[in-house]
């Protein structure tokens, strides 16, 4: 069978050589800037779904929080893990899935690591696996794209130079996906991959929640927690809690 596309492209090097300038600055300010929103407990424990390296992980254990890491990408898990320490350990496992013998009083899934299945339920089954690890009136984090304005302002090509190697993106947008389709040659080997991402909006989210039994308490619209405006904000982010 297949690796679906995600489960492919961010278990290679070359994932994180594409994003290897992402803003850890901006990363540690959106979460310094969630925590004091939230007022989490000292102590608390928290899940980042989807972490990649760790990076919003290690923030959040540094703040005083018992946090747990996962992620799909064994290679990310692998990297991520050397950071472990008491009250920060990390785990590979399907988002989809409940993680089991563990609870949550928050679980936070950050910089758009939702919407990658090509089946629309699988929606629901993340959704549904949050709210089981969840605590009662526990907090579910959303930090999302705002999908009408990156389709409206798509960058259709774009060529990205980073450590030498020459990555040719094509962004397009069809049945309600934003698609990017990466290029690129090294070693004088020719590589592609795509990014299938749905572009789910405020409205789609508050169906899902709704039907997953989650009240929406707030949104914002960038990493300051400004207010959400559909057509100038960067991001849309979701403060929803448990029924």
């Amino acid at each position: 069978m297949e690796k679906e596309w995600f489960a492919t492209w961010f278990d290679t090097p070359y994932y994180h050589t594409l994003y290897k300038n992402r803003n850890e600055t901006e990363a540690k300010r959106f979460i310094e800037n969630l925590l004091e929103h939230l007022k989490l407990p000292i102590g608390s424990r928290l899940l980042d779904l989807a972490c990649g390296k760790g990076r919003h992980a290690i923030t959040l254990n540094n703040k005083g929080y018992d946090v747990y890491g996962v992620d799909l990408s064994s290679n990310s898990i692998e990297q991520a893990s050397m950071h472990s320490r008491s009250g920060l350990a990390f785990g590979v496992h399907d988002m989809r899935q409940v993680i089991p013998n563990r609870s949550f009083h928050a679980v936070f899934n950050l910089f758009t690591s939702l919407g990658y299945f090509d089946n629309t339920s699988d929606n629901d089954r993340v959704l549904s696996s949050v709210h089981k690890m969840l605590v009662p009136k526990g907090i579910l984090v959303i930090d999302f794209m705002n999908a009408f304005r990156d389709i409206h302002d798509m960058v259709l090509k774009e060529v990205k130079e980073v450590d030498g190697i020459v990555f040719n993106i094509d962004r397009s947008y069809e049945h309600n996906f934003i698609i990017k389709d990466i290029r690129f040659e090294d070693g004088g080997e020719k590589h592609h991959y795509t990014e299938r991402v749905q572009a789910l909006n405020l409205d789609n989210f508050e169906s899902l929640l709704q039907k997953a039994e989650f009240e929406i308490l707030r949104t914002f619209g960038n990493f300051d927690l400004a207010p959400f405006d559909q057509r100038k904000s960067d991001r849309l982010i979701i403060i929803a809690q448990k029924k």
